[in-house]
C-alpha cells in the first residue's frame, strides 16, 4: 500500500490526464474523507479518501475494462486486497459483479455517481459553487433527466437504498461533503496545473 497520500496521487496521474478525471478524483477523496468521520469511521478516513481517490483509476486509459483492469493496476503498485474490493464494489452492476458489503464500499457506490450530478449542477449556477446549493435545486436537476445524461439516477436510488437512507438524505450529507472540499480540490487542481 502506498506510504503516503502522494504516492496514490502519483499513481492515479500515471493513468489519468484529462483534468476532468483528476477532478471527479480529487472530489470523491474529500467527499469519502468527509463520510468517514461523518459516519463514526474517523480513524479509517484515510484508508476512506484512499479509495475515493483511485475508484476510477482504469477509467481513463481503460472505458471498456473500467473495474476489470483496476485490481492489476492497483496490486502492481502494492495496494491491499480490501481497497482493490472497494475500488471493484464501486460499479457494481454496471461493469463489476463484485458488490459493495463495507458500508464504506456502500458510501463509494452511492457518492460516486451522485457528486458527478451535484458537480454538473454547481457549474450552472452563478457561484459555480456547492456552497449554496440547496436539496430542493438539485432534486429539480435529478428529475429532469435531460439534465446531465451520463449520470444514472438509478445508480444514485440504488445507493440510498444500499445504505438505508432516504434519497434526501443522501443528497444533503453528499452537498455537505463536497462543501467541505470544494476550496481544497480547486487549490489542488490550480497547483498541479489542471484548472
Amino acid at each position: 500500500m502506498p506510504h503516503t497520500r502522494e504516492e496514490a496521487l502519483a499513481l492515479l496521474r500515471q493513468y489519468n490526464k484529462e483534468p476532468f478525471h483528476i477532478l471527479h478524483a480529487l472530489t470523491v477523496e474529500g467527499v469519502m474523507a468527509w463520510y468517514a468521520g461523518e459516519l463514526g469511521y474517523g480513524e479509517e478516513a484515510g484508508f476512506w479518501s484512499l479509495a475515493g481517490l483511485l475508484h476510477d483509476i482504469d477509467f481513463e486509459q481503460w472505458p471498456d475494462q473500467h473495474c476489470q483492469k483496476a485490481p492489476e493496476l492497483l496490486r502492481k503498485a502494492g495496494m491491499e486486497e480490501r481497497l482493490i474490493h472497494a475500488v471493484v464494489s464501486h460499479a457494481y452492476g454496471l461493469c463489476s459483479e463484485v458488490a459493495p458489503e463495507h458500508e464504506m464500499e456502500k458510501v463509494l457506490f452511492a457518492a460516486d455517481e451522485l457528486t458527478g450530478l451535484i458537480g454538473a449542477a454547481a457549474r450552472m449556477r452563478p457561484s459555480k459553487s456547492v456552497q449554496d446549493m440547496e436539496v430542493s435545486s438539485l432534486k429539480k436537476k435529478f428529475k429532469d433527466k435531460k439534465f446531465a445524461a451520463g449520470c444514472s439516477r438509478d445508480v444514485i436510488r440504488q445507493g440510498a437504498e444500499r445504505l438505508g437512507w432516504d434519497l434526501d438524505v443522501l443528497m444533503e450529507r453528499t452537498i455537505l461533503a463536497m462543501r467541505s472540499c470544494e476550496e481544497r480540490v480547486a487549490a489542488e487542481m490550480a497547483a498541479l496545473g489542471l484548472a
